[in-house]
């Protein structure tokens, strides 16, 4: 967990990935990583999903591999089985909380509220994803919830981008961001990598006025 955890912070950027081509997913990988980008997260919102995340675990090691939009513990099998080595859920689902904790692979599911916050540390968790983020309150609602959960580490995910991303970066609840304006359909599908690896060194540029280590 710890490497994982210091990946986002130098990262700053988590690219939230829907990849309906498997074959997109080696040069997006190195995309991303020519970008300053080393972290990528592969959502279970297609059926190249699985097959995506094997390819890059195995093709492009550099880089590190999660899973998204994990609703079911069969997907977070595969993911797991596939080298995904996290999880995120858009919501707190116990049993695959519990799926995850016992297969020792770090899990951060999606919370926009304290009941499931308690939830949440109450499975030992106190990494979440923050979802979704500006339609829950933005950094108004993370500032709120400093106080009371002032050991939780958020990743807010949903309406983000390099307009608004600083304004989370500097709350010091905020671990990284969550984002798919760097990895659009049209620039993956177009093989535009060379506008992805721009777009992600701009990102990484701006969260490392954050994260210095």
């Amino acid at each position: 967990m710890e490497e994982i955890i210091s990946i986002f912070k130098k990262t700053g950027v988590i690219p939230v990935v829907k990849l309906e081509n498997k074959d997109h997913a080696v040069p997006l990988a190195h995309a991303l990583a020519d970008g300053g980008i080393l972290c990528i997260e592969i959502t279970f919102r297609s059926s190249a999903a699985e097959e995506s995340i094997k390819k890059i675990s195995f093709e492009v090691p550099e880089m590190l591999v999660g899973a998204g939009t994990v609703l079911t513990i069969e997907q977070a099998g595969k993911a797991i089985n596939a080298g995904a080595k996290f999880l995120v859920s858009p919501g707190f689902n116990p049993k695959i909380v519990d799926f995850a904790l016992s297969k020792e692979i770090p899990m951060f599911p999606g919370v926009n509220d304290p009941s499931a916050i308690e939830a949440a540390l109450e499975k030992g968790l106190t990494t979440l994803k923050f979802f979704p983020a500006e339609l829950s309150g933005g950094c108004g609602m993370l500032k709120a919830f400093s106080g009371p959960f002032a050991q939780v580490k958020f990743i807010p995910t949903g309406g983000i981008n390099l307009s608004n991303l600083e304004n989370y970066l500097s709350l010091p609840n905020v671990l990284a961001c969550g984002g798919s304006w760097l990895v659009k359909q049209d620039l993956i599908e177009g093989n535009h990598f060379k506008k992805i690896t721009y777009l992600a060194s701009e990102a990484n540029k701006a969260a490392m006025k954050y994260y210095s280590e």
